[in-house]
């Protein structure tokens, strides 16, 4: 299963190459942008923009409301599987 992660572009670092810096989760990563821009985008225009991440690419673009759902979604299942975990190692 792909997962994609959301993220923030906080800023263009090299507006040739569509290379940005997005913060996911509190980690800012270079990330590739290409493949949410059209002929018309400047990249400098996605700053702020939320995106959906996956292996160092920005796959598409989404609203924020959406990626804090998704991000809570997301924080649960972490927490779910710590727990899992837990309940494994007790029963062993």
């Amino acid at each position: 299963m792909c997962l994609g992660i959301p993220g923030q572009i906080v800023e263009i670092i090299d507006a040739e190459q569509l290379m940005a810096r997005v913060d996911v989760a509190g980690v800012r990563r270079p990330v590739n942008i290409a493949c949410i821009l059209d002929q018309r985008d400047d990249p400098e225009a996605c700053v702020g923009d939320w995106v959906l991440v996956h292996v160092g690419f920005a796959m598409s673009r989404i609203d924020e409301a959406e990626a804090e759902r998704t991000l809570a979604i997301l924080e649960e299942l972490g927490d779910l599987r710590e727990e899992r975990n837990m309940m494994r190692e007790g029963a062993a």
